[in-house]
Order: C-alpha cells, then structure tokens, then sequence
C-alpha cells in the first residue's frame, strides 16, 4: 500500500485529536518524533465502522512504517507517519493546528519531521 492509500484513517486521527481532544502528545527520542494515535476503538467509533474494520487498517500501516504499536503503550506515529500526518494537518487543518499547537510549534515541527532539525 502507498502512504497516501492511509490518509482517511490519519485525516481521522488529525480531527479527533485537533477537534475532539483539542491536545496533540509529542514524544521526541533518538529515533526521532512520534506523536500518540487515538485507540482504534476511537478511531471506529468517529468513523462510524465497527472496530474489527479498523484493525487491519492498522497492521497495514505498521508494515508500511507509518506507525508503531505496543502493548498496554499505544500507538505512535514513526518518523515517516510523523511527516505525513504534519503533512496533512498543515494542508487540511492549519488553522485548527496553530490554534492547538501554536504557529512557531507547528513550524518546528514541520522542520523537524522534514529533516530539517536532525542530524
């Protein structure tokens, strides 16, 4: 599957935690940024599927490299989701983002995740 071909299921993550939760939880490692994906369960419920559909969308984009799940941890993006879900959220939801991030934090963020901040 292409990145692109993951785009409902990251625009749906985007709103529930620009819209919904109105936070966005950044962790920054060696490996780079990640930021938290609501639960799948959150996902179906927003996107009005049951959560059994919801799974396999998710294993496909763990094999794609667009996130990482852990166990009784949650879902985080990797560096390439990072970069697409900033993508998208700048494209689709800029507004909404500086309002909740900040217009200097959605910036760096930017940067960061497009290279721009490592080494």
């Amino acid at each position: 599957m292409s990145i692109h071909e993951h785009d409902e299921i990251i625009d749906a993550a985007i709103r529930i935690l620009l819209e919904e939760d109105r936070q966005v939880t950044i962790s920054f490692s060696p490996d780079g940024i990640s930021i938290r994906f609501p639960t799948t369960r959150k996902l179906a419920e927003f996107l009005s599927i049951p959560h059994y559909y919801v799974l396999p969308r998710f294993g496909s984009m763990e094999r794609d490299g667009l996130i990482h799940r852990a166990e009784r941890v949650g879902i985080s993006t990797t560096a390439a989701g990072t970069a697409q879900l900033l993508k998208l959220m700048a494209e689709r939801y800029r507004e909404r983002a500086e309002e909740v991030l900040g217009t200097g934090i959605l910036q760096a963020l930017q940067a960061y995740a497009a290279g721009e901040g490592q080494e």
